[in-house]
Formats: C-alpha cells, structure tokens, sequence
C-alpha cells in the first residue's frame, strides 16, 4: 500500500481533512493499492498541502474507475511564527506574502491537462495559516537558517471548486482585454508575471486559450471560441 497515512501527516493536512469531512465519510480508506483520505459515496477526496506532481501514479490509477477531487489549500494570510530550539516564541508576525486563487495554476503546471478529466475536480481552499519555523545553521539560506517545520490551519477563508477548464478561464479577471499577454494578465491580475505564464500555459493546454500571433517576442492570446 503507498501514500502517506495518519502516522506522517503534517497539523496543516490533518486539519483540511477534518474540514471538509461530513458525517458518514470515511477516512484514511485503502483504494485499490493507495490511501485515499476521505471517502465520501462514490467521491475520493485527497488533501494535496504541496505540489501536484506526486499524485501522478495515484491518479493514473484511481481516475479510470473512480471521482477523485483534489482539495489544494493556499495560502492567502501566513503568520510566520520563529521558535528557538527549547521552543520559546522569537517572533511572531505576519507575512506580507499572499496566495491569490490564481496560485492554484503554479500547482497544475504538473499536469495542465488536468481540469480537462471528466472524473477530475479541484476544490481550491484560501486559508489562513501559521508557518512554525526554527533555526539549522547551514539550511534554508535565503531565510538565513530558518526551516518551516509546520504549518498549522487558523482559518478557511474561500473555497472554489473548479471542475472543468472553463471554471479555469474563469479565474481570469473580467477587465482583460479581448487579445492580451501575460504581462496585461499579471498587471490586471496583481500576480507575478511568471504566475501569469504559467496559467497562460495551463490554459492553452486546456484549449481555453488561443495563442494569435506576437507582439515582438511577447505572445498574444484570445478566450477560444467554441
């Protein structure tokens, strides 16, 4: 049997399976050789708190016989909570970092096709989290020694399922011109431009999108008709 169990998950993924668990759900079931975390009738739902590229192998498994849906939590309020060794408090402030719905496409990169499964949904869950970090000389050198050790659920602050690459477009915002690139996206959206390319490159392959030609080396798109 693979897959992480209760024994090695983090305080962040033990507590988004509590949340969206309902009553006569089942948790931590074995499916077909993989533990799924919550087993709702028909529906396996997976709490995925990192990157999506390690549920290849589960969903080339599950999602020919079975509903699978992601639940992807992001980050929309962190506070950053510094601990010495004997765990005595440091600091304890509030990130100025934010994770915006549109984060999700940073995470479908892996597989841009995704959304495009007829057995596959995405529940996107804006959260408030707590980062618990202690110091390793020698780790971590761009935060100068400190390591997320855990990451703790305070709140859930949205929740959007997205079920097909049309509910993917329409995380774009309305104000985009009718052809733009990704530099009108990021600017419009408030994201980072390689955010912008990367759901740009998650929705042309989703055939949501329609590359039209170039503004010098910058691509042009359009919404695809039909």
């Amino acid at each position: 049997m693979t897959d992480i169990g209760t024994l090695r998950e983090g305080p962040l993924h033990a507590a988004l399976k509590a949340w969206v668990a309902e009553p006569g759900d089942r948790l931590e079931v074995a499916v077909e050789g993989f533990v799924v975390d919550v087993v709702r009738d028909d529906l396996l739902i997976e709490v995925q708190t990192g990157g999506f590229s390690a549920l290849g192998p589960k969903l080339d498994t599950l999602l020919d016989r079975h509903r699978v849906r992601i639940l992807a939590p992001l980050a929309a309020r962190t506070k950053v909570t510094k601990v010495s060794d004997d765990g005595e408090v440091v600091s304890d402030r509030w990130s100025p970092k934010r994770e915006p719905t549109m984060a999700i496409f940073a995470r479908l990169v892996s597989f841009p096709t995704l959304l495009a499964h007829p057995h596959l949904e995405v529940q996107v869950v804006g959260t408030t989290q707590r980062q618990v970090r202690r110091h390793h000389e020698g780790k971590a050198w761009r935060r100068r020694g400190w390591v997320t050790e855990e990451r703790h659920l305070l709140e859930v602050v949205d929740d959007v399922v997205l079920g097909s690459p049309e509910d993917a477009l329409a995380l774009l915002p309305d104000d985009l011109p009718t052809e733009f690139g990704t530099a009108e996206l990021a600017s419009s959206a408030g994201i980072p431009r390689r955010l912008a390319q990367q759901a740009v490159y998650c929705l042309t392959a989703m055939d949501t999108l329609t590359e039209v030609g170039r503004d010098g080396n910058a691509r042009r798109y359009v919404r695809t008709q039909g």
